[in-house]
C-alpha cells in the first residue's frame, strides 16, 4: 500500500516537475519575445545629430513640453512610389509646434503655414560650415538648407524657437513611407469631404478630371488614399495651402480619436509602435523605444476636447504668408505661461500655487474679479525675456482692457512692475495694477496709462483666480481653433 502510493507520488511529483518545466520554457519564451521586440522597437528608431541645434536658445520657461512634428515629402527611399517632391532633396510639407501643457490634461498643436516669411538662423550643413543668416524667407527653406535627402531637422528646430522664442524640448518628422504605415496600423481614419474629389484635383498638371479618387461624405481611409486627402490642395475650399493645414489639423484629431477609440493597451499599441518607430526621425532625447512610450504615456490624461489645433495668426503678403505681429507673440506668450488659448490656467500648479495671491495686489484680486472695460493700456518689456510685452497683453485684453501699443521699454533693468498714469487715471491705474503682482503705481507726464513689465511678471505672470475666462487670442485665431473631439463633417469649408 505504502510503495504504491509512492509510486504514484512519483509520478505526480515527475508530472508537476514537467508541467513547472513547461510553463518556465513559456516564460522565457515570451520574456524573450517582449525582449526581441523591444530590441526591434529600439532598432528601427533613427534620431538625427544635436551638433545642429544652436548654442543660443530660448530658456525652459514653462513645466510643459514642446514638440516640434515635421512632415516631410522627400521621394527618397520608400518614398519614392508615394508622391511628393521631385528630385532626393528633403523638404518639409507641413510642421506644427505641439505645446503639452504642465498639468498634463491639455494640449495644442500650432501650425505654422510652410509659406510663412521668417528669419531663418545660422544653421549647420554636412561638412561641418554654418550658413550665414537669412531674413524674410519661406519657412521650410530651413528643412532644405545643406539639401540632404534626411533634410535639416536641426535648423528647423532652431528657426521655430528663433521664431516663437519657447525652447524645443523634442522634434519629431514623419515621410510618406512612415505616416502611410501610421494610418494603416490604426485600422484607418475617419475623414470627411464636401464634394467628390477627382485625380486633377490632386495632380493639376493633368489634361482631364480622370477618375473619382474620394466620394463626397464621410470615409476611412488609409495609407496611400490618406497621403493623398492631406496632400490635397487644388479642387477644394481656396485651393490654398493654409486650407490644407486645416484639413491636417482636421486629419489629426480624427487620428488621436482613432487611437484612443481603440484602447491603450499592448495589443493595439504594439501594431502602432512598430509601425511609428519605422515613420519617425527623431532628436537623440527621444532616441529609444522606452523614451518614446515614456512621452505617449505622459499624455494619456489628454482628453480630446482639451486637445486643440490652431495656426499661427497670418495674412497674405503677395503670393507668401505674413505672421501676424503682435497677435502671434501674444499665442507664444500664452504656451509660456501654460495658459490655454481661451486663458485658462494649464499650469498644474492651480490658483493658490502662484506666489501672487499670497501678497500685494493679488490678494485683492483674489475676492474680487478685475475688470478693464472703458482702459486703454499701453505695454513696455522692461527686462531682457523675449515676448514678455505680448504675455502680458494676452493677459490684459482676456480680462477685457484695450491694449493699444507692445514695445520694449528704454530700459531692460526692471525689478518690479510699474504702472505709470496721467493725471485723473489713478483708479484704473490700481485696477491695472492688480493684475501684476508686487506691482506700483506712479503719476506721470505721459497720456494714458503704461504698463513697465518687470522681471517679477517674468518668473511668476499673475493670474485673476475665479475670474470668467475668454479667449485669450486674436477673434481670427479663436474661430479657427479645433478641438479633438470635433464632429469631422460639422465644418466643411477646409474640406
Amino acid at each position: 500500500m505504502t510503495g504504491s502510493r509512492t509510486a504514484a507520488d512519483r509520478r505526480r511529483d515527475s508530472s508537476l516537475r514537467r508541467t513547472a518545466t513547461s510553463w518556465l520554457s513559456c516564460l522565457v519564451l515570451f520574456v524573450a519575445g517582449v525582449g526581441w521586440v523591444y530590441l526591434e522597437l529600439n532598432g528601427g528608431i533613427d534620431t538625427f545629430s544635436a551638433d545642429g541645434i544652436s548654442g543660443d536658445r530660448p530658456p525652459g520657461s514653462s513645466k510643459g513640453q514642446n514638440v516640434l512634428v515635421i512632415g516631410s515629402d522627400s521621394r527618397s527611399g520608400d518614398n519614392s512610389g508615394l508622391g511628393g517632391g521631385t528630385g532626393a532633396v528633403g523638404r518639409s510639407d507641413t510642421a506644427f509646434l505641439l505645446h503639452v501643457y504642465a498639468d498634463r490634461r491639455h494640449a495644442v498643436a500650432v501650425s505654422i503655414p510652410r509659406d510663412a516669411l521668417v528669419d531663418i538662423p545660422a544653421c549647420k550643413v554636412p561638412g561641418g560650415r554654418w550658413t550665414v543668416p537669412r531674413h524674410d524667407v519661406m519657412f521650410n527653406g530651413a528643412f532644405s538648407v545643406g539639401e540632404t535627402a534626411e533634410g535639416n531637422l536641426a535648423c528647423t528646430q532652431n528657426t521655430v524657437e528663433q521664431l516663437t522664442g519657447l525652447r524645443v524640448d523634442h522634434t519629431v518628422v514623419v515621410d510618406f513611407a512612415g505616416f502611410s504605415a501610421l494610418t494603416t496600423a490604426v485600422g484607418g481614419v475617419l475623414v470627411c469631404l464636401p464634394q467628390d474629389i477627382h485625380q486633377r484635383d490632386l495632380d493639376p498638371k493633368r489634361s482631364t478630371r480622370g477618375a473619382r479618387i474620394f466620394t463626397k461624405g464621410p470615409q476611412t481611409v488609409s495609407g496611400q488614399r490618406a497621403l493623398d486627402y492631406v496632400r490635397l490642395r487644388h479642387g477644394i475650399g481656396d485651393g490654398s495651402d493654409v486650407g490644407r493645414i486645416e484639413r491636417q489639423q482636421a486629419f489629426v484629431a480624427s487620428l488621436i480619436k482613432k487611437v484612443r477609440s481603440r484602447g491603450l493597451n499592448p495589443t493595439t499599441l504594439l501594431p502602432l509602435a512598430d509601425a511609428a518607430t519605422d515613420a519617425l526621425t527623431v532628436d537623440p532625447g527621444l532616441g529609444s523605444a522606452d523614451r518614446l512610450l515614456s512621452f505617449a504615456m505622459s499624455m494619456r490624461s489628454v482628453d480630446l476636447h482639451n486637445t486643440k489645433f490652431v495656426t499661427v495668426p497670418w495674412r497674405y503678403e503677395g503670393a507668401r504668408v505674413a505672421i501676424v505681429e503682435p497677435d502671434a507673440d501674444e499665442l507664444w506668450a500664452l504656451l509660456k505661461s501654460d495658459r490655454t488659448v481661451d486663458g485658462q490656467d494649464a499650469s498644474g500648479r492651480g490658483p493658490a500655487g502662484t506666489e501672487g495671491e499670497k501678497h500685494g495686489p493679488a490678494s485683492d484680486a483674489a475676492t474680487s474679479p478685475v475688470s478693464g472695460a472703458g482702459i486703454s493700456i499701453a505695454v513696455y518689456n522692461g527686462t531682457t525675456v523675449r515676448g514678455l510685452a505680448a504675455r502680458a497683453a494676452g493677459l490684459l485684453r482676456s480680462r477685457g482692457f484695450t491694449v493699444t501699443t507692445t514695445a520694449t521699454a528704454s530700459s531692460q533693468d526692471h525689478t518690479s512692475t510699474v504702472i505709470e498714469y496721467a493725471p485723473g487715471l489713478r483708479d484704473e491705474a490700481e485696477t491695472t495694477a492688480r493684475l501684476f503682482a508686487g506691482a506700483r503705481t506712479t503719476p506721470s507726464g505721459t497720456a494714458g496709462i503704461q504698463v513697465i513689465l518687470g522681471s517679477t511678471f517674468a518668473r511668476n505672470p499673475s493670474v485673476v483666480p475665479g475670474a470668467p475666462a475668454h479667449s485669450a487670442v486674436a477673434p481670427a485665431v479663436a474661430d479657427g481653433v479645433r478641438s479633438a473631439d470635433d464632429d469631422p463633417c460639422a465644418d466643411l469649408s477646409y474640406g
